[in-house]
């Protein structure tokens, strides 16, 4: 069935002279006049239903439209239940961090990518750090190879301003 936008004129919203007829079980019923097309629903007990007010002449269905919308509001609350919220998880790093303190990070990533978030790996330089930054990428190169096994890069480690950045997503199995 056509996808019909929230705002369908139906019946005398229909202000065209002339429409193409479609029955209500997917028939062409030719091009009438809208008067006529408004009798045969009227006399179905239908409405008349602009599906497509672009074409010429406009092209109306004979349906009813109550119980139309109430299937498209049904499809709309599946489609948004079966729909994945991914989250964005941040993991903050600095470039001269000890094993320990990597490994319980590194930990954190974990959690969260089994969550199925993306996790965002930040390296924060101050100071005089900023002058090495080869070192902050040689860490975050080492966290992506660790995280291999369930997270895969979306985005390598890039430099913004002090801080360096990479972001992980979870592996998708095939």
């Amino acid at each position: 069935m056509n996808d019909i936008s929230k705002e369908a004129r139906i019946n005398e919203q229909i202000r065209v002279r002339e429409v193409r007829l479609i029955s209500e079980d997917g028939e062409q019923l030719g091009i009438v006049s809208t008067r006529d097309a408004m009798q045969k629903a009227a006399d179905a007990q239908l409405d008349l239903v602009e599906i497509a007010p672009q074409a010429r002449p406009p092209v109306c269905k004979l349906m009813n439209y109550g119980k139309y919308r109430y299937e498209q509001q049904k499809r709309e609350k599946e489609q948004r239940k079966n729909q994945k919220v991914v989250t964005l998880k941040e993991v903050k790093l600095r470039p001269n961090i000890e094993d320990h303190d990597f490994y319980v990070k590194m930990k954190n990533a974990r959690r969260f990518i089994a969550d199925d978030s993306k996790v965002k790996v930040t390296i924060m330089f101050r100071g005089r750090e900023l002058s090495h930054p080869e070192l902050g990428e040689k860490l975050l190169v080492r966290f992506a190879r660790e995280m291999e096994d369930v997270a895969s890069q979306e985005k390598g480690p890039k430099l913004e301003g002090r801080n360096m950045t990479m972001m992980l997503v979870p592996k998708v199995d095939k």
